[in-house]
C-alpha cells in the first residue's frame, strides 16, 4: 500500500494479530504503517498539523514507542524532545513514579532538569489502552512544573477506556477502535 495524501486511512497499515501476547487478545500491530514510508509521513504530519499552533515547548516521548513517534514530532513542532524511561534507564538525577499494571507494577522516570517550571509539554505514545502509563508520565511532568498542553497516540482502545482517566486533558488520537 502506498499513498501520498496527508489524509490517507492509516487504520489501513494497522495489522490484527489475533491471540497475541495472550489468547483472547487481538493486538493491533503498529508495524505495517511504520515500515511504509508514506504512512509514518502521514501520521506525523497529521500529528503536527493538530498541535501546530499549540506552543509546545517540549514533546515527551513514552518508553519506547512513544519515542519512535514522539522524536520526528518535537522535528516538526521546533521543539525539544524528553524520553519518559523505566527504571535504571536514565544517566542523571531523576524523578521516578509507580503506577500499577494489570499484573503487578512499575517505576517511570524523568530526568529531573528535563522540564522547566510553566513549559508547554505534549505528552506523544503510540497506543492509549487503559491510561495507566501516560498517567504516570503526567505525574512527572506536573511534579516538574510542566503545564500539559496534548497527549497525543497514533492510536486508541476506546473499549479500554483510558480517555476517561485522562479526561481533565486534551486527547488526541490519529485513529479509534
Amino acid at each position: 500500500m502506498s499513498s501520498t495524501s496527508e489524509s490517507m486511512r492509516l487504520e489501513d497499515w494497522i495489522r490484527d494479530i489475533p491471540d497475541f501476547p495472550q489468547k483472547g487478545v487481538l493486538f493491533k500491530d503498529i508495524t505495517p504503517l511504520l515500515q511504509d514510508g508514506a504512512a509514518f509521513h502521514a501520521a506525523i504530519g497529521q500529528l503536527a498539523a493538530h498541535y501546530a499552533q499549540a506552543g509546545i515547548r517540549t514533546v515527551v516521548g513514552v518508553e519506547s514507542r512513544g519515542f519512535i513517534f514522539g522524536a520526528p514530532l518535537a522535528y516538526e513542532l521546533n521543539s525539544g524532545f524528553v524520553p519518559v524511561r523505566k527504571f535504571g534507564k536514565l544517566p542523571s538525577k531523576t524523578l521516578s513514579v509507580e503506577y500499577a499494571l494489570e499484573y503487578g507494577t512499575n517505576v517511570d522516570e524523568i530526568h529531573t532538569d528535563a522540564i522547566k517550571p510553566g513549559d508547554r509539554v505534549l505528552i506523544v505514545d503510540d497506543l492509549l489502552a487503559t491510561g495507566g502509563t501516560v498517567s504516570a508520565a503526567i505525574e512527572l511532568i506536573e511534579k516538574l512544573g510542566g503545564e500539559i498542553a496534548g497527549i497525543a497516540f497514533l492510536v486508541e482502545l476506546s473499549f479500554l477506556r483510558g480517555r476517561e482517566y485522562l479526561k481533565n486533558y486534551d486527547v488526541f488520537a490519529l485513529i479509534t477502535y
